[in-house]
């Protein structure tokens, strides 16, 4: 068998998918894609198809060690997430061929099921009880949203009340019949994430995510010795290299990798098995689509510190598209009481709607993040 094509589809809200054909008629899909810089991705994957077309899709080792070292320069965003898809669209063609899923081809299922959390609220924390309510009647009891807003190196008393009034609010609502998590969003400088913090942990919060960004990391085992909640961060982070260095500063109780970012499928599962050596846990970061999320549970499936996977139905980036629009089999993917099972499917166990992505890609937007400043004209981290 030997790849003949790739095809990319940039699709609304702001996912991209990816084709490989084979000459024998096999096909894998994959989702490679940096939000907002699609076109980036999408740039990177056409100029590594050289590496891919007429080769054998079988050997995924061999095709990405080419991937990522042929070239010299290597690692990022751009490039690790073209070599994710690429990766995952592999993984599916395999899937097929053998006719077995993912996760039976990397040693079968360490679990039979995994907990799905899901977002409330949107950039700017607001009232977030009422859908809260809402989630809690189709099954979800676990949750993230945003820990605040714009914050600047350091802020105002009136910031951090803001902050912890949402937080206070929540638990005064739901006591503890609900677990979430806080994301920082990398907003949030060490100065004024040490303040944070502390005023948080009364609530005892699942997770704080990226409390400072991931450039900052010299602060995780900083801001872990003086906190009892477990810091997560990982999705700005694309290779094992970049996570091995996390690892061993310590600090972090839970790795984020993203499957469209970090290099897919093999380098996910790779730096899975780094995270457990270090008894850390696995929480995949995903707030795109289907084939991204396929790609975490064929990870979560065959990764014993694996806790908890991020889907983004309902996720307020998701304008002009849901998570499951572009799928022909989504009872496959249903939660079931807040949890996701296994498919059964071969491959990554998505049958894409084909001629819906091809409609939709003719008029995707070109999402982008919106840029914050900070009342003195700054820029802030958004």
């Amino acid at each position: 068998m030997k790849i003949t094509k790739l095809t990319t589809y940039r699709l609304p809200p702001r996912w991209m998918f990816l084709k490989i054909e084979t000459d024998e008629g096999v096909t894998g899909w994959g989702e490679p894609v940096i939000e907002g810089r699609a076109r980036s991705v999408e740039a990177a994957v056409h100029e590594l198809s050289e590496y891919l077309i007429g080769k054998d899709p079988a050997r995924i080792n061999d095709l990405w060690q080419v991937l990522y070292r042929a070239g010299f320069y290597r690692g990022g965003p751009i490039l690790m997430s073209a070599i994710a898809g690429i990766d995952q669209a592999l993984w599916d063609i395999k899937g097929k061929v053998l006719d077995a899923p993912v996760y039976e081809l990397l040693g079968g299922l360490v679990r039979d099921r995994i907990k799905a959390y899901s977002w409330v609220g949107g950039d700017r924390p607001a009232d977030v009880i009422a859908n809260i309510r809402t989630l809690q009647e189709i099954g979800f009891d676990t949750f993230k949203l945003n820990g605040c807003e714009e914050m600047g190196i350091i802020d105002s008393s009136a910031k951090i009340d803001a902050a912890v009034a949402v937080v206070a609010e929540i638990r005064s609502a739901f006591g503890n019949t609900i677990e979430f998590g806080l994301d920082f969003h990398g907003r949030v400088a060490a100065p004024m994430a040490k303040v944070l913090i502390h005023e948080l942990e009364p609530f005892r919060p699942l997770f704080i995510e990226e409390p400072v960004l991931a450039e900052q990391a010299e602060y995780y085992p900083r801001l872990a010795a003086q906190t009892h909640i477990p810091i997560a961060a990982g999705e700005r982070m694309f290779s094992r290299f970049d996570f091995k260095r996390v690892l061993e500063g310590g600090g972090i109780s839970i790795l984020q990798p993203d499957l469209s970012h970090a290099g897919g499928i093999s380098e996910c599962f790779r730096i899975a098995a780094m995270a457990e050596a270090y008894d850390v846990a696995l929480a995949p970061h995903c707030p795109l689509g289907p084939l991204a999320l396929a790609s975490c549970l064929a990870v979560d499936f065959v990764s014993h510190n694996a806790v908890f996977q991020e889907q983004s139905m309902g996720i307020h980036y998701n304008k002009g598209a849901e998570l499951f629009d572009y799928v022909a089999n989504k009872d496959d993917f249903r939660i079931e009481d807040g949890w996701f099972y296994p498919n059964k499917r071969p491959g990554l166990g998505v049958e894409v709607d084909e001629e819906l992505v091809i409609e939709r890609s003719k008029t995707a937007p070109d999402w982008r993040n919106p840029v914050w400043r900070l009342a003195d004209g700054s820029v802030a981290e958004w």
